[in-house]
């Protein structure tokens, strides 16, 4: 048994610890050296509502685990979720209800949750944690969501999911230019937010994992993508994408000379059936459009097909 980095999860049920029950989150306790004396020893539950712990940890030798964690542990008779790296995720909002509410959804899909309640705020932590979600309110004092978004786009391509009480197609239009991935008006579903977070994490993970053996590059003419190492070059100049824009830009690339709908591009993208897709789907390419093309109003390599979709040009 072994702790991982930062952050690891065990839940257990204090009423009955051999049967493992749905997991309920009630609070995060750090464990260090100055508080594990203050972890009681006897009594594992946090209230007297018989509910889960959630033990966001650094790495703990099992000789200083709380006497009753370890006892659990060692029993072999209690089913111990599976203790692993968890995903942190920023959720920022100025409205704590809001902040809270998410962090009880999230955690309970295991996911550490980092809060904060301006921009400003989201940009320290985002210097000071690694961070590989961020979602963000577009309305808060000191630093918007769009500015902060359109700071953390100069150094950074987390996904970035907007939530905004602005339901207008101009707003979520404005919400995907500055570099969002998403964009989820108020008042939202929170099992619907969940998913759109997996979704956009599924993404990011896959985009980051550069373990398989096989060398994939993709050239057409001066644009070069390299799969493995999730990088993009055009005339020797490296790029930077966003997740979805280097998602759109891949099976483009890939299917040199195919046309594709926006339909089919959304739906190979997203994963999800392409209702009201149009305006997504274009705000993407315009910004792939201004990062791979010396001329966006002529590209050389993103191509328009009018009434029918887009296509990467086959190389000659």
């Amino acid at each position: 048994f072994a702790w991982k980095r930062s952050c690891a999860l065990i839940t257990f049920s204090a009423t009955a610890p051999f049967r493992m029950r749905p997991l309920a989150v009630t609070q995060h306790i750090k464990l260090n050296s100055k508080n594990l004396n203050k972890i009681p020893s006897n009594n594992l539950t946090i209230n007297n509502y018989n509910t889960y712990k959630i033990y966001t940890m650094p790495q703990v030798p099992s000789e200083i685990l709380p006497y009753g964690l370890a006892q659990v542990i060692m029993e072999q008779s209690v089913t111990i979720r599976e203790v692993k790296e968890m995903k942190s995720i920023l959720v920022c909002d100025d409205d704590k209800e809001i902040v809270d509410a998410i962090e009880i959804y999230l955690q309970q899909e295991g996911y550490c949750i980092l809060k904060a309640y301006d921009g400003e705020q989201a940009l320290q932590i985002l210097k000071e944690r690694e961070v590989h979600l961020l979602i963000i309110d577009v309305m808060m004092p000191r630093l918007d969501g769009i500015r902060a978004t359109l700071k953390i786009r100069e150094d950074s391509s987390i996904p970035i999911i907007i939530l905004s009480a602005k339901s207008e197609d101009a707003d979520k239009i404005l919400g995907l230019n500055i570099g969002a991935d998403d964009y989820v008006t108020k008042p939202f579903n929170p099992l619907e937010l969940v998913a759109r977070v997996k979704s956009q994490l599924r993404r990011y993970t896959q985009l980051g994992n550069a373990a398989e053996s096989s060398k994939r590059v993709y050239q057409v003419g001066g644009l070069v993508i390299n799969d493995d190492l999730k990088e993009v070059v055009v005339d020797d100049e490296p790029v930077k994408l966003t997740p979805i824009e280097y998602n759109i830009l891949l099976l483009l690339v890939k299917n040199q000379g195919k046309v594709f709908s926006i339909n089919q591009i959304y739906e190979s993208i997203w994963n999800e059936d392409a209702i009201g897709a149009d305006n997504t789907v274009a705000v993407h390419i315009r910004h792939i459009r201004e990062k791979i093309e010396i001329n966006p109003k002529e590209p050389r390599y993103l191509k328009v097909v009018w009434g029918v979709g887009y296509k990467i040009e086959k190389a000659k």
